[in-house]
């Protein structure tokens, strides 16, 4: 996905732009509730057993069928969204958000996922807090991750991939094993790209990136899926429910 004519990114910034316009962040006001129902459809809360899909526009598919609000998403279910499309998931701890022309396989039991493949695309996604061996492992073509009580975006691409880990602890290794680096973040420190190749400058393949393409108020929307806060404060922030801690 090439940054100059990323349609997620255009997305993202339209998102905004309704979000100013109907009050959401008005102001410095933070998460206006009433408004952002109004936006989304719904306000953002846990989601009820049996459900797990929370919003979703244009094509979508999970398990090879066309997906809707009643699909079921488990943690080995598969999903594909096509151009302009996204829908945003819980699963069991974790909530996400798919972003378009991206391609997700997940693996693990029931509602616990263990492993989440990005074979393209962009993903935003949180979870909850997890032992060390019930970790998430994140895959693309030229890193894997792992993951434990992390909010987290990434965007898979053929030659690279972006990993922001919005706040919580990750480590990223370059496929195949190697170079690795451990990453503790507060509030979107140390936004990495991991290529197939190593940068001409330093010889690595783990490189710092910018921050891009993803949002406080969509890491918000996810947490409040799962009937939890964010670990730091936006101003204006009134949503009520438990904070997470890293």
């Amino acid at each position: 996905m090439a940054d100059s004519a990323d349609t997620v990114h255009e997305r993202r910034r339209r998102f905004l732009v309704q979000a100013l316009s109907t009050g959401v962040l008005a102001g410095g006001a933070g998460w206006n509730l009433p408004a952002l129902a109004g936006l989304l459809g719904s306000i953002p809360g846990k989601m009820p057993e049996g459900k797990s899909v929370f919003d979703l526009k244009g094509e979508v598919r999970v398990d090879g069928q066309p997906a809707s609000k009643d699909t079921l998403v488990t943690a080995q279910s598969h999903i594909e969204t096509g151009e302009d499309s996204l829908i945003i998931v819980a699963v069991g701890d974790g909530a996400f958000m798919v972003r378009e022309r991206s391609v997700l396989e997940m693996s693990g039991k029931r509602l616990l996922i263990r492993g989440l493949k990005m074979l393209s695309g962009g993903l935003l996604s949180v979870f909850g807090r997890r032992a060390e061996d019930e970790r998430v492992e994140m895959s693309t073509r030229t890193a894997t991750m792992g993951i434990r009580g992390t909010g987290f975006y990434t965007e898979a691409e053929a030659e690279r991939t972006y990993f922001c880990t919005c706040y919580g602890h990750t480590r990223i290794e370059i496929a195949g094993g190697g170079e690795a680096e451990e990453i503790v973040s507060r509030h979107h420190d140390a936004p990495r790209y991991i290529l197939a190749q190593p940068d001409p400058g330093s010889g690595k393949r783990i490189v710092p990136g910018p921050f891009k393409n993803h949002t406080d108020l969509e890491l918000m929307t996810l947490e409040a899926l799962c009937g939890r806060k964010l670990p730091f404060v936006i101003p204006g922030d009134s949503y009520e429910a438990p904070r997470r801690d890293y």
